[in-house]
This record gives C-alpha cells, sequence and structure tokens, in this order.
C-alpha cells in the first residue's frame, strides 16, 4: 500500500471523526433539535470541510505527524478549534447564531476533539505498524561506494521515521576496490547491475551518492540513469550532512541552503519589543517603591553613588552600559579585568548581600529594556574580560558570541534551570552558553512568558544568587 493511500485514509477517518460526531448529538440531545435536523446537516459539512482544509494546511497529514502522535495531536487540535473559531465567526456576519443550540456547539467542540485525539491514536498505531513491516518503503539504491554513499546510507538507517529500504549500494570502480558492504548495506555490483535490478522491477528509487566536484562522472552516470522508469536523485555532497536541519529555498530556479538565519526577526521582533516595552513598563509600576527603598538602603549603608554602570556585551557585540544597583564596596568597584563575585566575597556590602541574593539589585536593568539596549528575556549580558576556569569565556567557547544574535536578557532561560551565579568553571560555562542557544533557536512569545513565570520561583528560592 502506498504512504499517499494510507495518508488519505487518515484524512477520511478524521474527516468523518468531526462530523459524525455533532450529527450524533443533534440526535442524542434531550431537546428537540431533530426538527431543524438541515441547518445542523448544514453547519456540520461546513465546519468539517473547514477543518479538512485547516488541517491540510498546517501539517496534519505531512509524513512526520503520521508518526509522532504529540505532533499530529497538536496540529490536528489546532486545526479543530481555528475551524472552531472561523464557524464562530461566519455565524456572527450572516447573523445566523441564533439558530444553532450553543449546548450544542459546545458539546460538539469537545466531543469533536475528543474524537480527533482517539481517531489520531488509532491512525498513528496502524501507520507505524505498516511502516515495520514495510508496507509502504520504497526500495531504493545508492549509487556510489565512497565516503558520500555510506554517510548518505548511515543518515537514512539512522531517521526510522523515512519509508526506504536500502536495497544496496553500486559502483563502476574495480570490484577490488570495493568493499563487499558499507553501513551495513552490501554492495551489489555496477551500474549495468544495477539497472539489470531495475529492468527487473526490484528497485523504485536511485539515490546518486557521487561528489559533486566530479561532474563528468555524474552527468555519464545520470545520461544512463536518465532512460529508466524510477526516480533518480541527487544526494547531498559531503559537508552539506553537517547542515542537514538547514532549510533550503529557492533563489530564482537556483536551490540555496539557508546556514544561519537571523533570529527574532520580522514580526516577531516587533512582537517581542511590544512585549519587552508593555510588561516592562508595567512591572516598573510595581517595583518602583521596592527600587526607590533600595536606593535608600544603598545610601545610608555605604558611600558612593547608587547605580552602578559597567560595560557589558550586547545585541552584535555591541557595548552598553548595564545598570545595576550598586552592591558593593565603592573603592572596590571593577570596571575592566573583572572578576566575578563569590560566596563571602570581602568587596559586597551588607545591603548589597541582600540585594544579590533576592535580584533586586538587577531592577534598574528595566531602564536598558526601555532604552532598547536589552530585552526582559534573553542570554544574560557579560562583560568581555569575564573569565571561567581562568580563562576568557569567548577562549572556553569558540562560537561564544552566537549569544549577541539578540537582545540580551535580564533573565534568561539558563537561569531559570539553574545555570546562574558565578560561573567558576568551564563547564559551568558552556552548560549556561548551550541553554542561551536553545533560547535563541527556539524562541516564543509564550517561551518568554512561561521564563518570567519562572523566573518569580527562581528569585523566591534563589540557588546561586550571592
Amino acid at each position: 500500500m502506498p504512504l499517499g493511500f494510507a495518508i488519505l485514509i487518515v484524512r477520511l477517518l478524521e474527516f468523518l471523526a468531526v462530523g459524525l460526531a455533532g450529527l450524533w448529538l443533534v440526535d442524542a440531545s434531550p431537546t428537540d433539535l431533530g426538527s431543524n435536523l438541515e441547518i445542523y446537516t448544514r453547519v456540520t459539512l461546513i465546519a468539517s470541510l473547514a477543518f479538512a482544509v485547516l488541517a491540510e494546511s498546517l501539517g496534519s497529514y505531512d509524513i512526520e505527524a503520521q508518526f509522532s502522535l504529540r505532533l499530529g495531536w497538536r496540529r490536528v487540535l489546532l486545526a479543530w478549534a481555528m475551524a472552531a473559531l472561523f464557524l464562530i465567526t461566519i455565524g456572527f456576519l450572516l447573523k445566523s447564531s441564533e439558530q444553532v443550540s450553543r449546548a450544542w456547539a459546545i458539546s460538539w467542540f469537545v466531543a469533536g476533539g475528543t474524537a480527533l485525539l482517539l481517531t489520531r491514536i488509532v491512525t498513528t498505531m496502524w501507520v507505524r505498524r505498516l511502516k515495520k513491516r514495510g508496507t509502504f518503503n520504497e526500495r531504493v539504491a545508492i549509487f556510489g561506494a565512497g565516503p558520500q554513499g555510506v554517510r548518505f546510507a548511515e543518515y537514512v538507517q539512522a531517521h526510522d521515521r523515512l519509508t526506504i529500504t536500502l536495497v544496496g549500494i553500486f559502483d563502476d570502480r574495480r570490484p577490488d576496490r570495493l568493499p563487499t558492504e558499507a553501513a551495513g548495506v552490501p554492495v551489489l555490483g555496477n551500474l549495468t547491475t544495477l539497472i539489470g535490478m531495475i529492468r527487473e522491477g526490484l528497485i523504485d528509487q536511485v539515490v546518486v551518492a557521487l561528489p559533486w566536484a566530479a561532474e563528468r562522472r555524474l552527468q555519464d552516470v545520470m545520461a544512463r540513469l536518465v532512460l529508466t522508469p524510477v526516480k533518480v536523485r541527487l544526494a547531498p555532497d559531503l559537508v552539506s550532512f553537517t547542515f542537514a536541519r538547514r532549510p533550503v529555498v529557492i533563489l530564482g530556479d537556483v536551490p540555496v541552503m539557508t546556514l544561519f538565519d537571523r533570529p527574532i526577526s520580522g514580526l516577531s521582533a516587533i512582537v517581542k519589543a511590544i512585549e519587552d516595552k508593555l510588561l516592562t513598563t508595567m512591572i516598573l509600576l510595581v517595583v518602583s517603591p521596592i527600587m526607590a527603598l533600595a536606593a535608600l538602603a544603598i545610601r545610608l549603608d555605604s558611600p558612593g553613588p547608587i547605580l552602578f554602570r559597567q560595560p557589558r556585551e550586547g545585541f552584535n557585540n555591541r557595548s552598553f552600559h548595564c545598570f545595576k544597583f550598586r552592591t558593593m564596596y565603592h573603592e572596590r568597584l571593577e570596571y575592566k579585568n573583572i572578576t566575578q563575585a563569590s560566596r563571602d566575597d570581602p568587596r559586597i556590602t551588607r545591603v548589597g548581600r541582600f540585594l544579590r541574593r533576592t535580584s533586586i539589585d538587577e531592577l534598574p536593568q528595566l531602564f536598558n529594556v526601555l532604552s532598547g539596549d536589552m530585552s526582559l528575556v534573553g542570554p544574560r549580558p557579560h562583560a568581555a574580560s569575564t573569565r571561567a576556569g581562568g580563562r576568557l569565556f569567548s577562549d572556553v567557547v569558540q562560537s561564544y558570541a552566537a549569544r549577541h544574535k539578540v537582545k540580551p536578557g535580564i533573565t534568561g532561560w539558563a537561569q531559570v534551570c539553574g545555570w546562574r551565579g558565578e560561573t567558576d568553571t568551564e563547564e559551568k560555562l558552556i552548560k549556561r552558553f548551550e541553554h542561551d542557544l536553545y533560547y535563541i533557536e527556539n524562541w516564543s512569545i509564550w517561551l518568554d512568558l512561561y521564563i518570567l513565570v519562572r523566573t518569580v520561583g527562581a528569585v523566591l528560592l534563589p540557588k546561586n544568587a550571592f
């Protein structure tokens, strides 16, 4: 059975699941809804069709969503919720919502969602079983037994969701120069042998895995394979496997791989800027009395300025002055060759120790957010001279500057996951860096809000702040 036919069955079953759920509720309703059966049937059909279109556009029937229950659930439920909103909007615009029972509509939304979840459980188990049996796997041959062909074979075998069965590897080099197998796949012969197996109907697809620099050899192989009735594809060059997850876009008529993109750009950058300005203003209104008391306590505790302005590295490696409440004795402040604060650090004042433990010393950075130098959430800004295990941060992690692809934040994913405070070892710095990259690559408004909520817990129950 082809995979496309199996997915067509999944589409049909989910369409029927939401439609039949609505019609069954009409019949099971304690009130007499059957007298308006035509209206309910029409509403059910429109909503079911809307769901089918939305589910298709949201990727509910993509191959990866057929094998991942969590991904499949997320997409079909989102499509169902959007279909419900579409129906409500249509009813409001046409002024026809009063003809439909609200109790029925709410019940149908719940019952339809439940039916979709149960249907997707059954179909996912069914598709997985078919995949395990190799029911709709394509029989694929690899031409090229060199490093590129081996790498491609290893890639296929490492991804069990691919609907591929590797038949064998073929190569035109002398038999004495070829292994009997590569990456666990048998080497079966040369191009003539491959074409013979294609003629016998034993192969559905050929992947040519030759170095792209071998242009003449590639053309010769393609000239013979193009005469056969199978799919012929070109495997990526070796370097492409390093960037296998990167998206490919069409530039004119030429496919171009996007190696790195600017994170949080376009509409996302606008949303994050609005989030920063709006939430920061609200937070300042709440914490301004606390900041005033902190300023008074610093003034009474020790001589010196209330605020401490230290150069930090920000977005695009640009330097800016980060504001903090002064927590150290004025004469012992460091602006260059900075030594991170440690437990029982003699430079810290009595008030400063309390401010650092409660993170109140970070509150002036809210003004950095309003000025655009920082964000509420992002990688924490560090001074260029800060060290971990006696080495500069940039020496410990060569790609450390990747943190500066986004604005630094008052709080971040690394901090709420426990990687805050002194980075006295290289391991701590690496862990913090890994968490910062995770945030940059997976940013969303919901992740920001989640981090802000967890920050409250991190402040109330501090572990590494001193």
